[in-house]
């Protein structure tokens, strides 16, 4: 019997390097994006949580960009920092620093680079959404083709369209999960 040659050899070994290089680059790509669809995903259950529950409680719930877990980050539209869901029985939009009145806390997207940030970025129009006790969305800013509402995208750092999932929120409350050909519109 004859045995293999190294020329054979090195040529199933190149080949067999050539596809498994492939493979790694395509399963990198389905699992960011994997990943990006499940922290969206879980944004888009406590944003239904926060609507069912103002309409269950009759009164407003708000859920917020938060990094402490406690009280609404000012100003902040990045919702990969975490997020709380709160009863808003005082009307001012923060829970004052009271911890009993969170519903829900959803911290910050785990880190998956070797810097120690997030992989999944981004930059919504709000740092905050109210649900009244009818189910509808308070005070959101005009920016989808001039109708009411609010877009929050999530996408990893290079802003890649097939790895990037926008959050839509209506002024009546409805809120839905796209993937744009190219940005959020």
């Amino acid at each position: 019997m004859r045995g293999v040659s190294l020329l054979e050899l090195l040529a199933v070994i190149a080949i067999v390097g050539i596809l498994m290089s492939i493979g790694v680059t395509s399963y990198r790509n389905i699992t960011i994006s994997y990943r990006i669809s499940g922290e969206i995903n879980g944004l888009l259950g406590d944003m239904q949580y926060a609507r069912a529950e103002a309409i269950k409680e009759g009164q407003n719930v708000v859920i917020c960009v938060s990094s402490s877990g406690t009280d609404c980050t000012a100003n902040d539209t990045n919702w990969n920092q975490g997020w709380i869901v709160f009863v808003d029985s005082a009307g001012t939009g923060s829970t004052g620093g009271n911890a009993a009145l969170v519903l829900r806390h959803q911290v910050a997207f785990s880190s998956n680079s070797a810097g120690g940030t997030s992989d999944t970025m981004s930059d919504g129009v709000t740092s905050r959404v109210s649900f009244d006790r009818e189910g509808l969305a308070l005070g959101l800013l005009t920016t989808m083709s001039g109708a009411g509402g609010a877009l929050i995208p999530l996408h990893d750092p290079t802003s890649n369209a097939t790895r990037t999932r926008c959050l839509q929120i209506t002024n009546v409350g409805n809120v839905s999960v796209q993937q744009p050909s190219s940005t959020c519109t």
